[in-house]
């Protein structure tokens, strides 16, 4: 058995997870003190790749980082090539994944009370210690769950992926598109085996993000 896709999959995950964690985060936490109407248009810009079907999120991806694309030519310099290689299904995974992260942590910020932050201000505490150490513990449960909703968004990717790094056994291949190729070629038995595979990982992070959802309420309601 090939366990490469699991593999990858989970690496792919991982690694775009982190860097939604820290992106959504810095743009969640910014956009939350934005007037109104500023917070709509960007709000509009962030989270269109959750509103845009996946392939054509991955058609942009090519449009932008192709390697006859400028941007693609010359991040080629550097010997950094996104088409076809597993780490650009890191950056196809963190770019689906970015808007759960992203609406989530803002809702959580925005409902954070901001008097804890100017009690603290008072006691001449600086804003990185009040963010890490106050507002962040706050806003903990809200953001756990989104982090948790990107990872499981960046697992199950398959339109942006398939668009900008295909299906390689060995290199590329992830669950999502593993299932596709054997199904294609009528291995039902493999297909069904990976499927499950996803489920048993998707069920987890579900019942994760429920449990962390029960929480916030308890605290809540405390």
């Amino acid at each position: 058995m090939d366990w490469y896709p699991l593999f990858n999959s989970l690496r792919i995950a991982a690694i775009s997870c982190v860097l939604v964690f820290f992106t959504g985060i810095f743009f969640a936490y910014y956009a939350a003190k934005l007037p109104r109407t500023v917070k709509g248009i960007l709000d509009v810009i962030l989270t269109l790749p959750m509103v845009l079907p996946p392939t054509v999120c991955g058609y942009f991806l090519l449009l932008i980082f192709g390697v006859k694309r400028p941007l693609g030519m010359f991040l080629l310099r550097f010997g950094v090539k996104l088409v076809m290689t597993w780490y650009g299904g890191v950056l196809a995974a963190a770019v689906v994944a970015f808007p759960l992260m992203y609406r989530t942590a803002r809702g959580a910020f925005e409902s954070f009370d901001r008097n804890l932050a100017y009690a603290g201000q008072t006691l001449g505490l600086s804003n990185a210690w009040i963010f890490w150490r106050v507002r962040m513990p706050a806003c903990r449960q809200g953001i756990l769950a989104g982090t948790v909703l990107a990872f499981a968004r960046a697992l199950g990717e398959y339109g942006a992926t398939s668009m900008l790094i295909g299906y390689t056994p060995g290199r590329t291949a992830t669950i999502s598109t593993t299932v596709y190729q054997l199904w294609r070629t009528n291995d039902e038995k493999g297909a069904f085996f990976w499927v499950m595979v996803n489920l048993a990982i998707s069920t987890v992070v579900l019942l994760t993000v429920n449990m962390l959802e029960a929480r916030q309420k308890k605290a809540v309601k405390a």
